[in-house]
C-alpha cells in the first residue's frame, strides 16, 4: 500500500470514529470529571447563583452544561413561584422569547436542503406582499419620508437581521402602532401570523435592506415563510421535523394544559426587589401562553421550553445537525450558519461579534473581553434566559429565568467565567 493510500484509509477512519462519536453522544447526566470539569471548582458556580436568589435578585432559574455530549452540570435554583413556595425543579418550563428564533432559523435551513426555498431567494417570490416594500427616512425637521425600498428583502436578509424590519418602534412608530403591531409578544393575537406578516409589508420599514442590522420581525416573517412554503403551520412543522425527531417533549408555542404547573412564573425587578409581574395576559406579564386564543405562532418569541429541551437542540447544532441517530441538517448547513455574514455593516450589539443565519458569532475574543471561543455561537431571550455552545470546548451552556424587566446584569457577565474557570483538562 502506498503512502497516499495509507493516508486516505487513515482519514477514513478518522471521520468515521469521529461520526460514531456522534451518533453515540446520548446527552445523558454524567460525572463533571469525566468531561473535564472540577468539582470543586463548579461550587463558584452554584454558591453564586444561590447568593442570586438570597439577595433577591433572581427568583429562581435552571442552569445546565453540557460537553462532550454529556450532560455535567444540571441544577436549579430558588422558586418557580416565590408567593405558593414552589421550589424551582430542573423539568420546569420557561417562556424562552428570542430563543424561538434559532428554532425557525433551522426550519429555514431545512427547507433550502430539500430543495423548496434557497436563502437568496426574496421573500416576495413566496409572500407576494413583500415585492415591493418601503422604508421610513428622517427628515431634519423631526418628520419622515417614506420611500422605496431599493430592491427586495431576501430571506438571507431576514436570518442576519439586515432587512431592516425593527419591532414597530422605529422611525414610523405611528402608522406601526395605528396597525396595531409593535414589541414582540404575539400570544394574545386572535390574527394568524402569516396575516400580520402581510399587513408588516405594508408599513414602512426601519432601514434599506441589507445596510444596517436591525433586530425585530425578522424571524416572524420567516415563521409565516415557513407556513406558505411547507403548507403546514409553524407548530406543526417544527413538531415534526425539529421538536420529535430532537425528544424535545416539553417544547410547545401554547402549553399543554396539563403542564401548566411546571411553568416558572414571570416576575420584575423593581427598586425593592423581586415582584411578581403585573398584567397577566401582556408580554410584560404571565403572558397568554396557557388560556390564550392559541392561532398566532410567533416565529420569533413564541416557544415555551425547558432547560434540557433546548440543550438537547443545541447538542444537534454542536454535533454538526446530528443528534442520537436523527439527521436534522447537514454539517454544511450548521457551518454556513455558525459564521459570520454581516461584516459588511455594523453590528451593534457586543464588540468582536458578528451575526450569522440566526446566532450571534465571537469573532474576536480580545475585543469582546470575556471568556469563550472564536466561533462560539449564542443568542437569549427577553425573560433574561441565554444560550451558547462552544465549539471548541466541546459545550453546550443554557441559562434559564423568568425576569422581565432585569435590573442585574450580573447573572449574566459572571455566568461565563465561573463555568470556564471550572475546566481544568
Amino acid at each position: 500500500m502506498t503512502l497516499q493510500k495509507k493516508l486516505s484509509t487513515a482519514l477514513l477512519i478518522l471521520a468515521v470514529l469521529v461520526q460514531s462519536s456522534i451518533y453515540a453522544q446520548s446527552f445523558t447526566e454524567t460525572q463533571a470529571e469525566d468531561v473535564g470539569f472540577s468539582n470543586q471548582r463548579l461550587e463558584y458556580l452554584t454558591k453564586t447563583f444561590e447568593g442570586f436568589v438570597q439577595d433577591d435578585a433572581l427568583p429562581g432559574s435552571v442552569l445546565l452544561v453540557a460537553r462532550n455530549g454529556e450532560i455535567a452540570y444540571y441544577k436549579a435554583f430558588g422558586k418557580r413561584d416565590i408567593e405558593a413556595n414552589e421550589h424551582m425543579e430542573k423539568t420546569d418550563i420557561f417562556r424562552i422569547a428570542s430563543q424561538t428564533k434559532a428554532t425557525v432559523s433551522v426550519g429555514i435551513m431545512i427547507l433550502q436542503e430539500r430543495g423548496l426555498l434557497t436563502i437568496t431567494d426574496p421573500v416576495g417570490k413566496y409572500i407576494p406582499e413583500f415585492k415591493k416594500t418601503t422604508v421610513a427616512v428622517s427628515n431634519e425637521d423631526g418628520g419622515y419620508t417614506v420611500v422605496d425600498a431599493k430592491r427586495q428583502i431576501t430571506i438571507r436578509d431576514l436570518l442576519t437581521h439586515s432587512a431592516g424590519v425593527g419591532y414597530g418602534n422605529g422611525i414610523a412608530a405611528d402608522k406601526w402602532k395605528e396597525a396595531g403591531i409593535q414589541g414582540w409578544y404575539f400570544a394574545d393575537r386572535k390574527e394568524p401570523i402569516l396575516e400580520t406578516v402581510k399587513r408588516m409589508a405594508k408599513l414602512p420599514f426601519d432601514a434599506q435592506p441589507g445596510e444596517k442590522f436591525v433586530y425585530g420581525y425578522s424571524t416572524d416573517i420567516l415563521g409565516a415563510l415557513i407556513e406558505v412554503v411547507s403548507g403546514e403551520s409553524l407548530k406543526d412543522f417544527l413538531t415534526k421535523n425539529l421538536f420529535e425527531p430532537l425528544q424535545m417533549n416539553d417544547t410547545h408555542f401554547y402549553l399543554p394544559k396539563d403542564k401548566k404547573d411546571r411553568l416558572a412564573v414571570v416576575y420584575s425587578a423593581t427598586e425593592t426587589g423581586i415582584e411578581k409581574a403585573p398584567n397577566p395576559g401582556t408580554m410584560a406579564g404571565q403572558g397568554a401562553y396557557l388560556k390564550g386564543p392559541r392561532v398566532s405562532y410567533s416565529g420569533g418569541a413564541g416557544l415555551l421550553s425547558t432547560a434540557y429541551d433546548y440543550g438537547r437542540f443545541l447538542q444537534m447544532m454542536l454535533n454538526q445537525g446530528i443528534l442520537d441517530g436523527e439527521r436534522i441538517l447537514s454539517r454544511k448547513s450548521v457551518e454556513l450558519m455558525t459564521v459570520d455574514h454581516i461584516s459588511n455593516i455594523k453590528y451593534p450589539l457586543n464588540n468582536g461579534t458578528g451575526f450569522g443565519l440566526g446566532f450571534s458569532i465571537i469573532k474576536d475574543l480580545g475585543v469582546k473581553g470575556t471568556m469563550g471561543s472564536v466561533g462560539q455561537f449564542g443568542w437569549g431571550g427577553a425573560y433574561h434566559s441565554t444560550y451558547w455552545v462552544d465549539p471548541s470546548e466541546n459545550m453546550v451552556v443554557v441559562y434559564m429565568t423568568q425576569v422581565i424587566p432585569s435590573k442585574t446584569p450580573e447573572d449574566h457577565q459572571k455566568l461565563p467565567s465561573l463555568i470556564y474557570q471550572a475546566i481544568v483538562d
